[in-house]
Order: structure tokens, then C-alpha cells, then sequence
């Protein structure tokens, strides 16, 4: 079933921003720094495909207007992303799974490194290992 599987049918956009929710950065930043409005970014999840053996989500960091993404050390954001309550990858996974209803075995998450695609967007990938 992995190989006819139609991911894109069920990780649309709007399913994308139930599982995670525009709200997550501003508390992030709550949390943070105390105020939300500091935040550089705004958090989107994205659904970047499926590769053999993993389904790929990307965390995507939009700067936010009069803020600089490049300045805020987005690339140390992945150790800090895995492990932060408000982020709650476990728990999205978790969320992602049961989307699936049983049809695909999900093994493990972990996340890339953050990748530059602009000025404006940065990109943290999520990967998800499936059984085969």
C-alpha cells in the first residue's frame, strides 16, 4: 500500500495548519522571549513528499514583516525544535499517524538541518521513518 499511498490527498494545506497550528510560534516566542511580537518568524508545517523509506515535512520559517530571519540563529533550531514542549514534534507525529489510520507503520522522526532557501524562508525538514 506505501507505493499507491496518496499522501498529498490527505496532508493538505488546510490539514497541514490543524496539525500545526499558526499560534505555535507566537507562544514559542511567548515562551521564549517573553513577548510574541519579538519572534523573527512565523512556523508553517509543509508536506515535502515521500522517499523510500521516510515521509518528509518541512518546518518552515517565514520571516515576519520589519524582522531578520538570517540574524536569529535559525540553524541551532533543529536541537532546539526536537525537544521543546511547545513545538511538540513527538506529539505532531503522533498526530500524523493517526491521519494515516494504521495504513502505514511510522517508525521514527528525527530533523535535518536547517537550509537557507532565502532571505525570507529557512526550512527545517522533519523526516519519518516508515516500515517497508
Amino acid at each position: 500500500m506505501n507505493q499507491t499511498f496518496d499522501y498529498k490527498s490527505i496532508f493538505t494545506p488546510e490539514i497541514l495548519k490543524e496539525l500545526f497550528p499558526e499560534h505555535i510560534a507566537d507562544e514559542f516566542f511567548e515562551a521564549l522571549l517573553g513577548d510574541s511580537t519579538e519572534g523573527a518568524y512565523d512556523i508553517r508545517l509543509a508536506f515535502a513528499g515521500k522517499e523510500t523509506d521516510r515521509l518528509v515535512f518541512e518546518l518552515q520559517l517565514h520571516q515576519r514583516k520589519g524582522k531578520c530571519l538570517a540574524c536569529n540563529l535559525t540553524y541551532g533550531l533543529p536541537s532546539v525544535f526536537s525537544r521543546h514542549p511547545l513545538i511538540n514534534l513527538s506529539g505532531l507525529v503522533s498526530k500524523i499517524d493517526k491521519l494515516l489510520h494504521g495504513n502505514i507503520n511510522l517508525k521514527k522522526w528525527s530533523l535535518g538541518h536547517t537550509r537557507e532557501i532565502s532571505k525570507e524562508l529557512h526550512v527545517i525538514p522533519l523526516y519519518i521513518e516508515i516500515a517497508l
